[in-house]
Formats: C-alpha cells, structure tokens, sequence
C-alpha cells in the first residue's frame, strides 16, 4: 500500500512537538551523513511519538551505531545552526538533486535519487522549498524550528526496514526512528511510561489473566475469548444496553453475510473492497446442473486452445475461442451468487428502516446492536486486540431529520463523556475528520454541497459542546464527516478507541424515506456511532489502563474464598458464603486446596481476583468474613451480611 503525500496545508497544521521532531529527523540526516557521507535519503516526518528517516546506505545501521549517531547530532545542536527556508523552481531543485545536493553537506558524485522522484511528484501549481541547516540542504515544504540549538532532549530508539514510499515494488531502505521532547523530564517520562507499558501489555496480561487466546489453526487476527474475558463482555454489553435503554434506542439484529448487492448500493463496494474478505461464490440447487455443463464446456475448451485446435491454419488466430470462453465465463458468472462476510452493520439497519414506512413521528429511530463484522487486515497491521479480522462492535445508527441533528449528536457526544467518567478516562481528544474536495469521485462520494452542508453542522456542534476536538483534512469516510476518539489510558499511552460518523450518502443510495408534516417525502440524515468501538480494542485498552486490575463490576473474578482449613464444618460455612454471593450473579470462586493460606492469596493476587474473603474458624463462629482487597492488603474481619451488601451495591453502581 502506497504511503498517502501530506499537502501543503496538512504540513501546516504541524503542532509545536511535531515541529521540534521534524527538526530532529533533519539533524539525524546531518548526522548520518558526517559519519557516512554516502547516504541517501528518501522522506524524515514526524510520526506519533517521535519521528523517522528512511535512509538508503551500503551499512548496516544497527542500535549499536546509536551512540555514535547521536553524539554527532548533539554537535549539530550545540552549533545552533538556524532553520533557512529557500524557495526554488523545480529546475532549479531538479539541478541540486542532479549535483548529489540535495539531503546532503555537499555536492556528491551520485545524484539525489529519491528527492528527485519526489521532485518529479509534486504538484505543478505547488512551491518547491528547501531547508538548510549548517552544510546540511534537504527538498522539504516544512515547518521548522527556529534553530537546532531549540531541541531539548532526544534519544535514537529503533531501526526497521521499509519499502520506498510503502510500495513493496520499490527498493528497501533503513527507517531510523527516535524521538524529541522540549526538556529531559518529558524524555524520562517518557520512557519510564514505555516501561510501565510493556507491564501493561494487553497482549501479555491477556495470556496470564486468561483472558483471550490466539491461536494459529483458528487464523491470525481471530480472537477467541476465554470465560474470564468473556464475563467482561457481558459486563460491557450489559452497560451498553442499560445506556442505551434509557437513550430510547431499539435494539435489532442481522446476519453475518450478505449479497454482493447490497454493499454495491452502500457504496462499500468498490470504495471499502480492500477491507473486506474475498467473496463467496455460490451456486443455487437449481442451477448447479446448468452450472457443471459449464464448467465441463470451459474446461474442454482451454485443452482444445492449449493443443491448438482452435488455430487458424493460414493465421495461427484463436480469437474466436478466446470469445467463446469469455462467453462461457460470463455465463458462469451470471450463475453464481456472490456474497460477503459483513465489514460493517450499517447497510443491514438501513434496510431495517427501509422495512417499514416511516413518518417523521417516528424519528429520530435509533437501531443498536453489538454485530459481529469481520474486515481483512493487512498480516502486517495485525496487533493483538487492537488489530483483528473478527470484532463485536458497540454499533448504533441514528436517522433523523436536520432539525434533530444538533440534539441528537450533543446526545451522543454526552454518552461519551459518561462513559469516559465511568471508566476513569480524564484525557481524550475528538478527531474530526473531512474531506479533500480534489478526492470527491475517488476516495469521497461526489456530492461537494452535502460535505459542506454536513461539516459545518458537525463542526457548529463540537464548537457549541465546548468538547476538545481538533480538525483533520482527508481522513473522512468515504460517506461523510467523522469524528475518532483518541484515549488516553492511567500512564498517558494514546489509544484510538471509538468512532463517531456523520452520514448523508447511503441515506439516499437506500433511499431511505420518510414523510414530513406535510406528508412528502423526504431523505433522513444518519448518525453511525460506537462510543465502546469493538469489544476486542476497547477491552485491549481497558486491560492496560487498568493494568488489569479491574474495578469490581468488571473484574472476571469478583471475588474468591480462601479457607484457612479443610475442617468440614469451615468449608460448609465458606460454601454457603459461595452460594449466597452467586445468587447474586456475583462471579465468585472458592479455593479449598489443602495449600497454606498465603499460597492461596498469592495466587488469587497473580490473577488480580478484585476481593479476598479469608475465612478461618474464629471468623465462622462470628458469622464473619475477612476482607482483602487486591493490591490494598487485608481490611479486617467484617460481618458477613454486611460486606455482601457492600459488595452488592458497587457492583450494581458500578464504582471505580
């Protein structure tokens, strides 16, 4: 997949920390070129976290060059050397990559290859800007730091492959990576954050909570769900739908598959077919006789073209067997029935509201349902619970007329922020994705006044809400306006972990009515959203925020009894312990093994059990329980009745 180029306007938009690493990935190329002058250099961005310099060099890069690397750059730093901005014609650029200057000190004798493809890319009607820094000249539009001497603090972190521009086709070079902060505290929290991260790792707490499992004969990228991870989903779901419940939605249901039609009339096909699985092709009973005499006519024809039957004796030509089998395959075609795993729920509760007539009365009508999709990610991108190809999604769509849209997405926006509270998320950030108009045809449905009408009245709403958003050109769906709801979990590592989505195309490719006051018929609006995404992301996200040390609603085990012996009278009590708490739904467990009781707890702590209650003899006698909290140590003996009530009531409040 072809890396997407930045515009102008996209660069533009670079927030202060971006610049400071862009700034940086330029004094790693003037680095890199004091110790290997022969280095070529393709693209330096910044990313998320840090930034990256792809660089094509005979050597090896490895973390081992890193301290050399790294002092030449401080050298750089210490010159102070200014940020220049130059603006040249594309000759002129063209010329300095021909010289071998361009992301370099000097002139070289091998030219600049791949800032001149890059040249050679770049729009005609837009500038051309080169920057300099001491002897180092780079092709790049900016924007910069004022000088070098302006970056606090910044370590190299990583070396990995990658293809030229993302394209397997082109030649592979070696991607630096590294990243920048204003001041060496930022860098050390930082860092200590990654290291508190990797304890965190959903992927690794997963396994040992016994929580998901991945398994090769089931496929890369399926998550199956162990009794523990799935009583988190119930919990999870069992929130959604008291949420929203009380929100007034409806709750429905549709398959897994569907034609190959419907998602041609959604418009998924042929915008979002790299996403989706292959299709299956099949055969109606009555049509597979017709079907085999086909396929046994086609397949009798290809050995008749491969022995030359078909060959003109005077020509040599087969074009009529070439048109014979294209007729053949069409034939077969028409046959079969195509149908696709479901990547998305919206097209099926389009057609649910198509089901029925509707009136404005009726609205707004908000479907909701926790389906099943399964979408082809790419091997690669894969990740855990992040990345998959099968996810439960917190899918919801709300149709409306204009005059409701405001209301309805503050709504959805409050449900949100409820959530966020509830889960004990104190920073997030909502991405407001829209359109390039140059895409409207390719990447966007081609309705330029709709995308105006609709980004305005999403951007009006976050505006009046008071809600933190920033605004992202070209990352829209292909439908409409969206918002991406970046989270930050307890250590300060960002995640993206719902969607929000403003849609007015597939509304009218469904053609989807309903009538007015004055009885005519008029087009809804439609609200896609899912505050909890994907079980399978927000669940990732919830395993490392809580570091899986679950608040008690949502904690797998709520609690476990620990006898401190086997004496038959104690073991009746702590059962009947048992009993009373799962009657209440509770999910809780018992440990009769002869082992001391400190084996006990520390078992139930490695598996992050919410609540002990260790029950001994004098704790019988007083009809008694001793309560331990995970990670807080013992609390003391409590009555029983009263720390069953006590848990009763987090749980049903659902407190932190």
């Amino acid at each position: 997949m072809q890396e997407e180029r930045k515009t102008p306007e996209m660069r533009a938009q670079m927030t202060d920390i971006e610049r400071l690493r862009h700034s940086t990935a330029h004094v790693l190329a003037t680095a890199i070129l004091k110790i290997w002058p022969q280095a070529q250099f393709a693209a330096g961005p910044p990313v998320d976290n840090g930034f990256y310099y792809d660089v094509d060099l005979p050597h090896r890069i490895s973390p081992e060059d890193f301290e050399k690397i790294e002092a030449e750059m401080k050298k750089e730093i210490k010159a102070n050397h200014p940020f220049e901005r130059m603006e040249v014609s594309r000759d002129e650029a063209l010329e300095l990559g021909k010289k071998g200057r361009l992301a370099a000190l000097s002139d070289r004798d091998q030219p600049s290859k791949f800032k001149i493809d890059i040249i050679e890319n770049i729009p005609v009607n837009e500038k051309i800007s080169l920057y300099r820094n001491g002897d180092f000249i780079d092709l790049c539009a900016g924007p910069h730091i004022i000088r070098t001497g302006n970056i606090g603090a910044f370590k190299l972190t990583n070396v990995a492959s990658a293809y030229y521009k993302g394209d397997e086709k082109n030649p592979q070079l070696q991607r630096v990576y590294g990243t920048a902060f204003k001041t060496k505290k930022e860098l050390d929290d930082y860092f200590a954050m990654l290291e508190e991260a990797k304890k965190r790792d959903h992927r690794k707490l997963g396994k040992e909570l016994e929580i998901f499992v991945l398994d090769d004969d089931v496929g890369p990228g399926l998550p199956m769900w162990l009794p523990r991870g799935a009583a988190i989903i119930e919990e999870l779901e069992k929130l959604a739908k008291e949420t929203e419940f009380a929100a007034g939605y409806q709750r429905v249901r549709t398959p897994h598959i569907a034609r190959e039609q419907m998602y041609k009339k959604s418009g998924h096909l042929p915008y979002y077919a790299d996403s989706m699985f292959p299709p299956m092709s099949i055969i109606e009973e009555g049509k597979r006789h017709e079907h085999m005499e086909l396929v046994m006519d086609r397949t009798r024809l290809q050995h008749e073209l491969e022995t030359g039957k078909w060959n003109d004796p005077q020509t040599g030509d087969t074009v009529d067997a070439y048109e014979e089998r294209n007729r053949i395959d069409s034939k077969i075609d028409q046959l079969s029935e195509r149908y696709y795993l479901k990547a998305m729920n919206c097209p099926h509760h389009h057609k649910l509201f198509a089901a029925v007539p509707r009136s404005y009365r009726d609205l707004p009508l908000r479907f909701a349902e926790y389906g099943t999709c399964y979408r082809y990610e790419q091997s690669g991108e894969l990740f855990g619970l992040m990345r998959v190809r099968s996810m439960q999604m917190n899918d919801a769509h709300l149709y409306m007329t204009p005059e409701q849209f405001e209301t309805e997405f503050n709504a959805v926006n409050e449900m949100y922020l409820n959530y966020f509270k509830l889960f004990g998320i104190e920073k997030y950030l909502m991405r407001f994705s829209t359109h390039d108009p140059a895409k409207l045809g390719q990447k966007f449905v081609d309705e330029p006044e709709l995308w105006k009408q609709t980004e305005a009245m999403t951007r009006n709403v976050l505006k009046n809400s008071g809600i933190n958003f920033v605004e992202v050109p070209n990352e829209a769906a292909f439908y409409g306006p969206k918002i991406d709801v970046q989270a930050w979990s307890a250590i300060g590592r960002e995640f993206s972990i719902a969607t929000n989505q403003v849609d007015f195309a597939q509304p009218r490719r469904f053609d989807l009515r309903y009538k007015d006051r004055d009885n005519v018929d008029k087009i809804p609006l439609c609200i896609h959203r899912a505050p909890l995404g994907t079980h399978e992301r927000f669940i990732g996200f919830l395993i490392e925020h809580y570091a899986g040390n679950f608040p008690l609603w949502l904690s797998p085990e709520q609690v476990r009894i620990l006898t401190i012996t086997d004496e038959p009278q104690l073991l009746d009590y702590s059962r009947a312990v048992l009993n009373e708490l799962r009657s209440h739904q509770v999910r809780a467990e018992i440990d009769t093994s002869t082992d001391k009781i400190n084996g006990k707890i520390q078992r139930a702590e490695q598996m992050k059990v919410h609540t002990m209650l260790v029950i001994g003899k004098r704790d019988m006698e007083a009809n008694a329980v001793s309560v331990r909290l995970h990670g807080k140590g013992n609390l003391g003996a409590k009555p029983r009745g009263e720390v069953i009530a006590d848990l009763l009531s987090a749980i049903k409040e659902r407190r932190a």
